[in-house]
């Protein structure tokens, strides 16, 4: 895809208005009822659990941390998988009650608050599946993460082109799949502290069912 030799200009490109939604109104209220449902189709979700069983380390391996970001009831992880410290942070908690491969779980607004209740250099994997497009805060959320995770954790936010319209970022519902890559790979460029991020496209059947991209990165060793 187009993450290659990106020439970023010098200052963060966008601008507030790019952040507004259509729907202003608090998130919480969105949220407030639990959805039960996915919000990418059968063969998408099944191209991301084969990419997550990809890069994950194996199951049980001994002091791996895993936060998944906007989480909800299923996170999409391989079949079985188990890590000692699954964490789940979302905005209902009833789906992240019913969520079997969380450890644990945080409900928390990231367009109200973008710190992270976590401790610096504490999880080796962040995901965040379809919900990277709703945050109003996104460098400052991405300057969280990169200080929670362990120098070399890796990064992978994914996202299809749907999406609850009036809740997504006004520079999202504005533009395509390929703008959606480089925008949130200047998340992670702008934010600092994370290698060049890379991008993946996974989609299983291009033109016949959900496309489903992937933008990744690690926290520099040195940082």
């Amino acid at each position: 895809m187009i993450l290659k030799n990106v020439e970023w200009p010098d200052q963060f490109p966008f601008k507030e208005e790019d952040f507004q939604r259509f729907d202003e109104t608090p998130d919480s209220l969105f949220y407030e009822a639990p959805r039960f449902v996915t919000h990418i189709d059968d063969p998408a979700i099944a191209a991301l659990t084969k990419y997550y069983s990809k890069v994950f380390p194996p199951s049980n391996t001994p002091g791996v941390s895993i936060l998944d970001m906007c989480s909800s009831w299923v996170s999409h992880f391989p079949s079985g998988y188990k890590q000692e410290l699954v964490v789940g942070l979302g905005m209902n908690e009833e789906e992240l009650k019913g969520n079997p491969v969380l450890t644990e779980y945080a409900v928390q607004d990231l367009n109200v608050n973008t710190k992270l209740p976590f401790a610096d250099n504490s999880f080796d994997i962040i995901t965040n599946v379809v919900s990277v497009d709703y945050l109003t805060k996104p460098l400052d959320v991405f300057k969280e993460m990169c200080r929670i995770l362990k120098p070399g954790g890796l990064a992978i936010m994914s996202f299809s082109n749907r999406c609850f319209w009036t809740k997504a970022i006004s520079i999202w519902t504005s533009t395509g799949d390929a703008d959606h890559v480089m925008i949130v790979g200047s998340y992670f460029h702008y934010a600092g502290g994370f290698e060049p991020p890379q991008a993946v496209d996974i989609s299983p059947n291009p033109g016949r069912s959900d496309p489903m991209y992937i933008v990744y990165s690690r926290k520099l060793s040195t940082a």
